[in-house]
């Protein structure tokens, strides 16, 4: 696959804009609030939408389980529909929906050109005041449904004082026979697309922060190497050779990555300045550093060492400096990964040969954990709003990728078919597409 077909693909732009003539009305949710329950109605749609059932379907399944996995809403059953009146949108009966406990209505209509480009509206109404929130129109080809679906519950997302997540992307590695490459997909498992093409083996891949680049290992030279490949222009570029080089995290706030090498005898772990090539070495200890992990605000890096014997969690500031240790029980703790908020600590440890990931929270130095389960449950990756993870388990027989609440809820499988593992989602879907 050509490098401009996967940028077509991943990256096409969709035209939205403001419906007029109407004022908007933002919604702040405040820290505490109990989720906000929404109705949907099955959206209205034209006679050439019609024989197109299936693109509809997409569109509207695709905004429910976008926004009953939000947390932040609440979904009122379908079935409650059945005890009021068929919605009609040219007629709104605010009561009969405050009837079976909505807060939000939501009304949809579907288009389809004779081109086959879908032309989809959707207006939002707070209940209790019979009041407009605000609508938008979104259009694209009839391929890209689902990601129409998914800027749509976006908007939801946003209006209510929230960030974005439903157009954020998740990279892995998936294995299919002796390959073992980089793919990206949408963060519900759907629209997977391969990135590298080579016999050898890649693996802990990991984004950039303007969310462009993808930095990856790769045994393509017969050594570990570290690479660096650009979405938009299909290049590779060797960032790092020698010894073994690996788990590479780029900085939010600056052009910069850490990641670990061997190249001088030990595994340590480096500072990369991208744009002067200039490396600093962070960590100078005879036992294995690795697995480095930037704090939100890029001012401290989390890591893995066995300086004190075994696998546990430290921090120390970004320039290497005031070295701390997080984890204090335990024989085996890996794979730190910073909450965006930067208050918590995700990890993998082992306990009685199980792996299992937990939080800690950084304020209160209380640790949660997060699955129940047989097999390894490994390499956890916030969400960019923090209210979830993805991470890989075997639980199944086989790796796969699943996602779960930062609470241990809501644990959903969203990979099927060879071994997927080593997921890492986008930081922020600013530039998702």
């Amino acid at each position: 696959m050509k490098i401009r077909t996967i940028v077509l693909f991943l990256f096409v732009c969709l035209l939205s804009w403001q419906l007029r003539g109407q004022e908007e009305i933002t919604i702040r949710i405040k820290e505490g609030m109990p989720m906000i329950p929404v109705a949907m109605p099955e959206f209205q749609f034209s006679e050439t939408a019609a024989q197109k059932s299936e693109i509809n379907s997409t569109i509207y399944e695709t905004i429910w389980k976008d926004l009953e996995f939000s947390r932040i809403f609440k979904m009122v059953p379908r079935e409650h529909y059945s005890y009021i009146p068929r919605f009609n949108p040219n007629a709104i009966n605010f009561k009969d929906w405050a009837s079976i406990q909505a807060n939000i209505l939501i009304s949809g209509q579907l288009e389809i050109t004779s081109d086959e480009r879908i032309i989809f509206s959707f207006k939002v109404y707070e209940v209790a005041s019979a009041r407009f929130i605000f609508g938008r129109n979104f259009g694209g080809k009839k391929e890209l449904s689902r990601l129409i679906a998914h800027r749509a519950a976006d908007e939801m997302l946003k209006h209510f004082g929230e960030k974005p997540l439903f157009t954020s992307k998740i990279v892995y590695i998936s294995e299919t026979g002796s390959d073992k490459d980089v793919y990206i997909m949408d963060y519900d498992g759907f629209r997977p697309t391969r990135i590298t093409f080579s016999s050898a083996i890649d693996m802990l891949p990991s984004w950039s922060a303007d969310n462009e680049k993808i930095l990856y290992t790769s045994y393509r030279n017969l050594n570990p190497d570290l690479f660096m490949f650009d979405i938009y222009s299909g290049k590779t570029e060797l960032l790092s050779s020698g010894g073994s080089n690996y788990a590479a995290d780029w900085s939010p706030v600056a052009e910069q990555i850490v990641y670990t090498s061997s190249k001088n005898g030990n595994a340590e772990i480096y500072l990369k300045n991208m744009k002067s090539g200039q490396e600093k070495r962070l960590t100078f200890n005879p036992a294995i550093d690795t697995s480095p992990c930037w704090s939100p605000n890029g001012r401290e890096v989390a890591f893995t060492s066995q300086r004190n014997g075994t696998p546990q969690i430290y921090i120390m500031d970004a320039e290497g400096s005031n070295i701390r240790r997080i984890t204090t029980e335990g024989s085996y703790h890996d794979s730190a990964a910073w909450s965006p908020d930067g208050m918590r600590l995700a990890f993998v440890s082992r306990i009685e040969n199980r792996f299992d990931i937990y939080v800690f929270n950084l304020k209160s130095n209380e640790i949660s954990k997060l699955t129940e389960n047989s097999g390894r449950n490994e390499n956890p990756s916030w969400s960019p709003d923090g209210r979830h993870l993805v991470f890989s388990s075997n639980r199944s027989g086989k790796y796969q990728l699943y996602l779960v609440d930062y609470d241990g809820r809501n644990v959903r499988q969203i990979t099927a078919g060879g071994e997927n593992k080593m997921p890492k989602w986008q930081k922020s879907p600013k530039s998702a597409k």
